[in-house]
């Protein structure tokens, strides 16, 4: 697990693509590492506790049928059977199938706040973050966020955009974009960042990061 090498130059630019100055990132300030085996332990942390639960199967002693054997054990010549509700027959139940449960677990909050700034690390090294002046837009129009992405190069890619605090303009006019999530940096964790291809943050979304690790748990 080697120290990023730094600092990490990432250009800026303005809603029309236009270059209008860089910033300097220094590694320390997202923990100067990238821990892969902590990343993977936090995205499957994520997943797991997305998942419903809800499977379930039907047991032997819950599908219809009569639990009296077929026929009687001894004397016909053929194997013993069972009931038809056996999990060998057609329409029995089945054996140790699923039943609902809950997947929901947590590892502790300092490793999930690291492997929140790790998955941002490794956006600015992989150049896969871009930083924007603004996203002031003067209303909320899908046509105007959508000219922005692809001013930025951004237009069909997975993209996580990040501002400072929650902008219902940004959030109504990119909700319905096609691979596009909107959220504040203090909603980031390790997954939302990883899953995208694309990270979008205004400067003022940057300002906020450098400051310290989101505080919210997901």
């Amino acid at each position: 697990m080697p120290a990023v090498a730094g600092p990490l130059t990432v250009t800026v630019y303005n809603r029309q693509g236009e270059t209008v100055g860089t910033v300097e990132i220094d590694p320390a300030e997202f923990g100067g590492k990238i821990n892969r085996q902590l990343l993977h332990e936090v995205v499957v942390m994520h997943l797991a506790n997305q998942r419903a639960g809800t499977h379930s199967t039907l047991r032997r002693g819950e599908v219809a049928g009569s639990t009296k054997k077929l026929f009687r054990q001894k004397g016909t010549g053929n194997a013993r059977v069972g009931t038809r509700r056996t999990n060998k027959r057609k329409g029995g139940g089945t054996a140790k199938g699923p039943k609902p449960r809950d997947y929901e677990y947590h590892l502790p909050k300092k490793a999930v706040r690291a492997a929140t700034r790790m998955a941002l690390l490794s956006k600015f090294q992989d150049q896969e973050a871009v930083v924007v002046e603004d996203l002031n837009l003067e209303d909320a129009k899908t046509k105007k966020m959508v000219q922005v992405l692809k001013n930025l190069k951004l237009s069909g890619l997975s993209c996580l955009v990040g501002t400072a605090g929650r902008d219902d303009k940004v959030y109504r006019a990119a909700r319905n974009i096609p691979g596009v999530k909107i959220a504040p940096t203090a909603d980031f964790n390790a997954y939302t960042v990883l899953k995208q291809k694309r990270l979008l943050l205004t400067r003022a979304a940057l300002e906020e990061l450098r400051k310290g690790p989101p505080t919210k748990e997901k």
